[in-house]
């Protein structure tokens, strides 16, 4: 628990600088749509390779849709896996605080 108490006294710290706060939030944005994404093909029962097959794609690529280090992704792509799960995509610019 020592170590938790760190981290997070630490990253309260880090969050204070702007440039850090920023990359910290777009980070976090990047890794809950990847979780998103494979909870949503977990949901429907398929495997990535069946996704694959449904977006005219490969294995690969939807792997790096799911890895939350990743940053490829485009609207397009976005818009076709809503297809793909019957749902729809809702995108909103909030104010920064």
């Amino acid at each position: 628990m020592k170590g938790v108490r760190r981290f997070k006294d630490r990253l309260k710290r880090e969050l204070k600088d702007a440039k850090f706060k920023a990359a910290f939030e777009e980070e976090g944005v990047i890794a809950e749509l990847a979780i998103q994404i494979a909870k949503l093909r977990e949901e429907a029962g398929i495997s990535q390779k069946e996704l694959a097959k449904r977006l005219h794609t490969s294995q690969q690529m939807i792997s790096r849709l799911e890895d939350p280090h990743n940053a490829s992704f485009s609207l397009k792509t976005l818009l076709r896996l809503a297809k793909a799960f019957h749902k729809k995509i809702h995108i909103e610019f909030v104010p920064a605080v």
